[in-house]
């Protein structure tokens, strides 16, 4: 399942990240990137481990936590990896899928992979994310502040980035629902549950939808 999110951070949250950027220390993002995509990959990321990193880090963590659309479509056991990358003119990360661990020896897996968008479209040109499905592809760029959210098991680049700069947050979740049909089928009951909450409040129907949303979920969490 692919969808996006729109004002995942409010407006005082993205502008500041964005300054705090301006002024950060990047490194290659090459050390970050497996040994195959070492290869393709051609960004710069936030050098981890200072103080501004991890407050940075723990705000978009936050912010994206508290989304209830992700909430009830991902069922995150932990937002994890969280890097800030950014594409300068000629930078791209052509073809590639995620690694199934990360984390080094915590070995989070990448169920659902995540790119917030913190430049506004016309501030680049270029780099958009292109996800490939079975028969087609699917570009993406959204709004400053908005997410994409998509299964880390997909093929996916970034196209080369012609003018400006891209700045954007990726980010991992390991579910605790590993199957993507099972954590859909969740999120499409607990849809209908909300609907006829909000339309006729706390019935028999919604009791029963409730009951079974709260069964599979002990049946398929980890």
């Amino acid at each position: 399942m692919i969808f996006s999110i729109p004002d995942v951070l409010t407006s005082e949250e993205l502008s500041s990240i964005v300054s705090s950027l301006e002024t950060a220390e990047f490194i290659d993002g090459k050390v970050t990137a497996g040994w195959h995509a070492k290869q393709v990959k051609n960004n710069h990321q936030l050098k981890a481990g200072t103080s501004q990193a991890k407050e940075l880090k723990e705000l978009v963590k936050t912010a994206i936590s508290r989304n209830p659309l992700f909430q009830a479509a991902v069922r995150p056991k932990v937002v994890h990896s969280v890097l800030f990358s950014r594409y300068d003119i000629g930078m791209s990360y052509d073809r590639h899928t995620d690694n199934a661990f990360m984390g080094g020896q915590a070995f989070l897996r990448s169920d659902v992979s995540l790119t917030l968008f913190l430049s506004s479209p016309d501030a680049y040109e270029g780099g958009e994310l292109v996800i490939e499905g079975a028969d087609d592809e699917q570009t993406y760029k959204l709004g400053a502040g908005s997410m994409i959210v998509y299964p880390s098991s997909t093929l996916h680049r970034v196209e080369p980035v012609t003018r400006g700069t891209r700045l954007v947050v990726a980010a991992w979740v390991q579910s605790l629902v590993r199957d993507p049909s099972e954590r859909e089928i969740l999120f499409e009951l607990d849809t209908a549950r909300r609907a006829i909450f909000a339309k006729d409040g706390k019935t028999a129907e919604f009791d029963l939808i409730s009951k079974n949303v709260a069964n599979l979920l002990r049946k398929w969490a980890e």
